[in-house]
């Protein structure tokens, strides 16, 4: 057996199994990414109902992502050793129970406690079991797998941000938590059902002994590569997350738009145009790094220094096209990088270790990420309505001058002495 796959069972009577894993996954990514979404758009209705301030708001969201990465090095280290099938039902009917819950909020410590603690225990657990029982099973068709995968955060955020804002008007932001949280529990009970035996993979793959719970979390301290890897995905976190949190309410006191224009038009866009760019970037990355296995950084350094100005320029639209345009722009060149965002860390860690370095990344991006969406509440909460967030979207395309130039580096310097050429590659 290798990395969970089942050959001697269901597997092996499930011939296109490796495509119905990955259905199953890009469902419950979707209620994973749509769950955290839908936050943003009925953002105004929960203030409006529970009387808070944007900065209380903004928190909200900064604990969410805080807890997202602590969680993480427990979550990595968890997917490399036990089995990935029961890590990834467990936390989605966690998750999905935890975002049902936070619809009976009735103050700022329950949201905090359902929303950001009890939905982020949850969801830390998913990226680090999922995206490496994806590799396993496509191996020549790695990217596009992942990057289909990954198709469903847009699609999920797209499809919350139009039926959040639906239900909440309504009936209530209340009833769009009940919803979204329902589905995940109804998904988990199909994945009891049609997700594979997945033995756990340090167990099964490499030979020798196992590495100590220090030796598998610091497999990404060990790689230059793989540092700056995670310096440009903190980049990608840092403007999202406070994209996800803000970008609706953005539209809405910019352009006094109703609460379901203002979350369908921020999330629709933007989402669309990066589910086109993922799509086209994992078809071509699988083509072209067959040949030439720099090309996964190559691409994902070039796409973050092309959106600086277009993010920058989202922030300072100054109408309801521009801004639109703005943020399909920036999600173009979010997709094509995102297309690339794990399978090139596989490139330069060997398949032992990629649940410990998907965990490790993930932790410190979102540490980073954590700040952001605190701080555009404070920014709106400075300036004039309508300015604040302006001149914070702006500010955002600083932090993707800084990934795409760690990325460079990475090309120029490090790539080719970490690549990764053993079994499993």
């Amino acid at each position: 057996m290798s990395g969970g796959v089942d050959h001697a069972g269901g597997a092996g009577r499930r011939p296109r199994y490796k495509w119905e894993l990955l259905a199953l996954l890009f469902c419950a990514f979707f209620f994973h990414q749509g769950d955290r979404a839908i936050f943003g758009v009925v953002l105004s209705a929960i203030k409006a109902d529970l009387h808070l301030a944007d900065s209380q708001l903004g928190l909200v969201g900064s604990v969410l992502f805080f807890t997202l990465a602590i969680m993480m090095p427990v979550a990595g280290y968890l997917g490399d050793v036990w089995n990935r099938k029961k890590i990834i039902i467990g936390c989605l009917l966690f998750w999905s129970a935890a975002t049902m819950c936070t619809g009976l909020a009735g103050g700022l410590i329950a949201l905090i406690a359902f929303r950001s603690v009890a939905t982020a225990g949850g969801e830390s657990f998913y990226a680090p079991a999922a995206y490496p029982l994806l590799a396993t099973y496509h191996t020549r068709t790695r990217a596009i797998a992942l990057s289909i995968h990954q198709s469903s955060l847009y699609i999920g955020v797209m499809v919350s941000g139009f039926l959040g804002g639906f239900i909440a008007e309504r009936w209530g932001w209340r009833s769009a938590f009940f919803t979204f949280g329902g589905g995940g529990i109804v998904l988990g009970l199909i994945l009891m059902w049609r997700l594979l035996d997945a033995p756990a993979p340090a167990a099964c793959t490499d030979a020798g002994p196992r590495d100590s719970v220090w030796q598998a979390l610091g497999v990404l301290f060990r790689s230059p590569t793989a540092l700056l890897l995670t310096a440009g995905f903190t980049a990608i976190v840092f403007v999202n997350n406070a994209y996800v949190v803000w970008a609706p309410v953005f539209l809405q006191e910019r352009f006094h738009l109703s609460l379901t224009k203002a979350g369908g038009f921020a999330m629709f866009y933007h989402h669309l145009a990066a589910l086109l760019g993922i799509l086209i970037g994992g078809w071509l990355s699988d083509r072209v790094a067959v040949m030439r296995p720099v090309f996964r950084p190559q691409m994902m350094g070039a796409t973050m220094l092309l959106a600086v100005p277009v993010i920058f320029l989202m922030g300072q639209a100054g109408t309801l096209v521009g801004a639109c345009a703005a943020m399909a722009g920036f999600g173009l060149f979010r997709g094509l990088y995102e297309a690339n965002t794990h399978a090139a860390l596989f490139q330069v860690i060997a398949p032992r270790h990629r649940a410990s370095a998907v965990g490790i990344m993930t932790m410190l991006a979102f540490l980073v990420g954590s700040i952001s969406p605190w701080l555009l509440g404070r920014l709106r909460e400075s300036y004039a309505e309508g300015l604040g967030l302006g001149y914070g979207f702006s500010a955002l395309s600083g932090a993707y001058l800084l990934g795409g130039l760690a990325l460079l580096v990475a090309v120029l310097l490090t790539f080719q002495r970490d690549y990764y050429r053993g079994p499993g590659a």
